[in-house]
């Protein structure tokens, strides 16, 4: 089985909301998530099963700024709704982003509001103002207007590639000491990633002081759970589930479809994928094709 990787990611807007309310606004990013892929994936429109899944927090960026985003590790595909048969999903990307995303802003926002209405949400003195009813109301209108970041990253691979990945992620910290490059008393150096030029490693110099702040801000209240599991892999049904799939697995082979119905003539290429017949198109020029993406794009 593979297993594909979801990352939902907080605007940088909460920040300031997630310093002071760690426990409330990580806990309602752990909620939200779920309440969006569940649903999303139930949905016989886009796979109509019931998943699982392991949620893992992180707080930190690699400057070691806050950064709040979950890392979600999804097996591919879910039990159906009578439990009799495996639904392997129709997307490549599991479940659509845009989908999530637009779900998701709409699950965080309403517990936000929630635990304003319920006094329970603490300001900081350069955030008193939002403590106003129309000031706060203002200020979740502006979280509406944008985008929030839910990528989908390409599919994990097999059992072993996720190991290595639940060994190098579950209990990593904001830094490991691979990136400490050198101390000389009163500044730190360390090695840190660019990821908006391509992965670029770069070294950064911070004083002493600025470094150990920048660290401890991403220490989570005391018994804080950082890893949770939801649908099938919730604790309270994981065994069974898994015995269940399991032998679903066996019995429900992945479908595949042909690409195309016809039947491979002499001369044709055969698709690596499904092995139908490959069909070639006509040949375009620069011109013919730039009107034709404009074309779609419009549309």
């Amino acid at each position: 089985m593979s297993y594909f990787h979801v990352v939902f990611t907080l605007p940088h807007e909460l920040i300031p909301f997630c310093q002071r309310n760690p426990q409330l606004l990580y806990n309602l990013l752990f909620r939200a998530s779920a309440a969006t892929m569940l649903p999303i994936a139930n949905d016989p429109k886009h796979l109509g099963a019931e998943i699982g899944f392991l949620s893992i927090l992180h707080t930190w960026g690699q400057n070691l700024l806050p950064h709040p985003h979950l890392h979600c590790v999804i097996p591919a595909g879910g039990l159906s709704a009578d439990r009799a048969r495996w639904v392997h999903p129709k997307y490549p990307f599991f479940l659509p982003v845009k989908v999530l995303s637009r779900v998701f802003r709409g699950k965080f926002v309403d517990g936000l509001k929630r635990a304003y209405r319920q006094k329970k949400i603490r300001f900081s003195r350069a955030n008193a103002a939002l403590e106003e009813p129309k000031h706060f109301l203002r200020f979740l209108r502006t979280l509406f207007r944008e985008d929030w970041v839910v990528y989908a990253k390409p599919a994990f691979g097999g059992a072993p590639q996720v190991l290595r990945y639940l060994g190098r992620y579950t209990h990593r910290v904001a830094i490991s000491n691979h990136r400490l490059l050198a101390f000389d008393g009163e500044r730190v150096t360390f090695r840190w990633k660019v990821y908006a030029h391509g992965n670029k490693q770069r070294k950064m110099t911070l004083a002493a002081n600025e470094f150990l702040r920048r660290f401890l801000q991403h220490v989570l209240p005391r018994g804080f759970v950082r890893i949770r599991q939801f649908g099938f892999l919730a604790n309270s049904c994981r065994t069974a589930r898994l015995n269940l799939a399991r032998q679903l697995l066996t019995a429900t082979p992945k479908p595949r479809e042909p690409c195309t119905p016809a039947d491979p003539g002499p001369g044709t290429w055969l698709c690596p994928r499904c092995g139908a017949a490959m069909h070639i198109g006509p040949n375009l020029t620069a011109t013919q094709l730039a009107s034709r993406c404009s074309f779609f794009d419009s549309s």
